[in-house]
C-alpha cells in the first residue's frame, strides 16, 4: 500500500510539473479550448435567457474549465470525473435543497460534504462538483425552482459542451491527449502513424 501511494504521489508531482512548464503551445490550446468551451455555454445563456427561464451557465463550469483545458492529464479532469462528478453533486445539492429548504447554515455545508463523499464512493471526484452542489442550495429562486431539472440543464448540458470541446481542442496536436487513458492514447498514436505513412506513400 505505501508503495502504491508513493507511485501515485510521484505521478501527481510529474503531472503538475509538466502542466506548469512554460510551453506557449500548451498555453495557446488551453486558452482556445476554455474560451470556446465556456463561450458556447455563455452564448446559449445570453441568447436564450431574455426570452426563457432556462439557465445554462453556472460558476462551477469555470473551475472545470481550468482542469479540463489546463491540466488535461489530471485524474480529476477525466471524463468520468467531469461528467459523473457534476451529476452526482447536482443530484445531491437538489436533494438537500428540497429536504432542508429554509436552513441555509445546515443545507450548504451538508450539500458540499455529501457530494464529496458520494464522489469518492463513485470514483468521480471532481473539485468543481462541490460548487455545483452548493449552487443548488444557494442559487437564485429561479434556479431552485428547477428542482431536479437543474441536473439536466444547466449541469448535464453544460458538462457535455465542455467535454465535447475538450475532445476537439485537447487532441489537436500530437502531444495533447484527452482522455488520458492508455487505450485512447494508443489508438490516437496509431491514427497519426497511419496518416503519416499514407502521406509518405502519396509523395512517392
Amino acid at each position: 500500500m505505501p508503495i502504491k501511494n508513493s507511485r501515485n504521489f510521484r505521478k501527481t508531482r510529474y503531472i503538475l510539473y509538466r502542466e506548469t512548464l512554460v510551453d506557449f503551445k500548451e498555453h495557446f490550446w488551453a486558452f482556445i479550448g476554455s474560451f470556446f468551451g465556456v463561450g458556447i455555454i455563455a452564448y446559449l445563456e445570453s441568447s436564450r435567457l431574455p426570452n426563457s427561464d432556462v439557465v445554462y451557465l453556472i460558476g462551477s463550469f469555470g473551475a472545470s474549465a481550468v482542469l479540463v483545458y489546463g491540466v488535461i492529464q489530471s485524474p480529476l479532469a477525466q471524463p468520468r470525473n467531469l461528467i459523473g462528478g457534476h451529476l452526482v453533486s447536482a443530484i445531491t445539492g437538489v436533494t438537500v435543497q428540497l429536504l432542508i429548504p429554509d436552513i441555509m447554515w445546515i443545507a450548504a455545508p451538508l450539500a458540499v460534504s455529501l457530494s464529496i463523499v458520494l464522489m469518492q464512493i463513485t470514483k468521480t471526484l471532481h473539485p468543481p462538483g462541490g460548487a455545483t452542489a452548493l449552487i443548488a442550495v444557494t442559487g437564485s429562486t429561479e434556479l431552485k425552482d428547477l428542482e431536479y431539472w437543474y441536473v439536466v440543464s444547466p449541469v448535464f448540458s453544460g458538462v457535455l459542451i465542455l467535454f465535447a470541446v475538450a475532445l476537439i481542442f485537447n487532441n489537436v496536436t500530437r502531444h495533447r491527449h484527452y482522455p488520458a487513458s492508455k487505450r485512447f492514447v494508443g489508438a490516437k498514436m496509431r491514427i497519426y502513424k497511419w496518416n503519416h505513412q499514407r502521406l509518405i506513400r502519396r509523395k512517392k
